[in-house]
């Protein structure tokens, strides 16, 4: 078991603050920009403030998953600078801490973030991002039917448009028109005296009494006029878009990686295997990014005037890197064959930045560990 000391542990807690203030902070940045495309359905169709919270707080865990990588790289980056600014590093060297000591709270924390982005990827974001599509889906075609207002003209969907003009108390609609266009051919214009919601199998629906049916045949460019007594109407879209087209990033990982023939085109396999694979890589780009960043700091020499040469360095190594990554998921999706360098790409930085760090502290443990050679005298 691993035994932490007080500087470990002193190291650590600014670590994990850092990056918990840093993911959550920017995470919700994101959450407010991303979040401002949805308040047209709190303005337009009049839903809740409560549903507008739940409805983009399942996006959240897809926001942390991204930007997690990049703030472990920034907070171990910003907080052994700030070690190496006041001198800590320096005492803990003279007390006589190990490169391998030093970087231990940072390799933690790292670690730690890695096996986040793990369960984040592989498990808690596929699973928000289909319950936010679900929801989605059902606020723009069930849920915002029941929300008719008075004297407005509300927009169900492309093909549908309502008007009440007035709702009492009991629920009951009055003054109703309908302009249904869901079928090119036989588009509609319908007036009821009044009527009433109710849901069918799921699907919200208003039965409509003393109204009028009224269409142009195209043909004949005829006005055919249908009166009735009680008539019922489906407010939800058209049969087409009753289904909702699955999206690569709610699938899981073994249906991204043997994706089903009939339900995916051939042309769409290469994109749903880079996804796949970058679920499985994006994780190990977390300690790459740490490693780098003890890398610019540990490996150097101490200036007192301060050194930003290599935290520059560093912070240009892991862009550089985040735009590889996007090129080589971009090739890859084309050409399959380049799938394994997207894993190299995440996992080379950090075993290169571990043997720059930690190689000449292991030759030196392992020729202490030698036996001795030399002849008793």
């Amino acid at each position: 078991m691993l035994k932490l000391n007080t500087l470990d542990r002193y190291v650590m807690h600014q670590l994990f603050m850092a990056l918990l203030a840093t993911t959550g902070g920017l995470a919700a940045l994101i959450w407010l920009t991303q979040s401002l495309r949805f308040v047209s359905l709190v303005v337009d169709r009049g839903l809740s403030l409560r549903v507008f919270i739940e409805l983009t707080s399942l996006m959240i865990p897809s926001f942390v998953a991204v930007v997690l990588p990049i703030t472990t790289f920034v907070v171990t980056l910003f907080v052994y600078h700030r070690l190496a600014g006041d001198r800590e590093l320096t005492v803990m060297r003279a007390a006589g801490l190990s490169p391998f000591a030093l970087a231990r709270p940072g390799l933690i924390c790292a670690t730690t973030a890695m096996i986040l982005t793990f369960l984040l990827n592989l498990w808690i974001v596929p699973v928000s991002y289909r319950d936010f599509r679900e929801f989605e889906f059902q606020i723009r075609n069930k849920m915002a039917a029941f929300l008719l207002q008075e004297g407005v003209f509300t927009k169900l969907s492309d093909a549908m448009t309502v008007y009440v003009r007035e709702r009492d108390h009991t629920g009951m609609l009055r003054g109703i028109m309908v302009e249904d266009d869901r079928i090119p051919n036989s588009r509609a214009t319908i007036f009821a005296e009044r009527g009433t919601m109710l849901i069918v199998n799921d699907q919200p629906r208003v039965v409509m009494y003393d109204g009028s049916r009224q269409e142009i045949d195209h043909k004949t460019g005829r006005l055919t006029l249908l009166l009735f007594d009680r008539n019922t109407l489906d407010l939800t879209s058209s049969k087409q878009d009753q289904t909702r087209p699955r999206d690569a990033a709610e699938m899981s990982l073994s249906e991204l990686l043997h994706p089903d023939s009939k339900e995916v085109s051939e042309r769409d396999t290469g994109k749903l295997a880079v996804e796949g694979w970058r679920r499985i890589t994006s994780p190990f780009t977390a300690f790459s990014f740490a490693m780098i960043g003890m890398v610019a700091i540990l490996r150097g020499a101490f200036s007192r005037h301060g050194n930003i040469s290599r935290p520059l360095f560093a912070i240009l190594a892991v862009i550089g890197l985040l735009a590889l990554n996007l090129l080589l998921q971009n090739l890859a999706s084309r050409n399959m064959t380049l799938i394994p360098l997207i894993l190299i790409e995440a996992v080379a930085p950090g075993i290169v930045c571990g043997a720059v760090l930690f190689w000449s502290e292991f030759q030196v443990s392992r020729q202490a560990a030698r036996p001795s050679t030399r002849p008793n005298v």
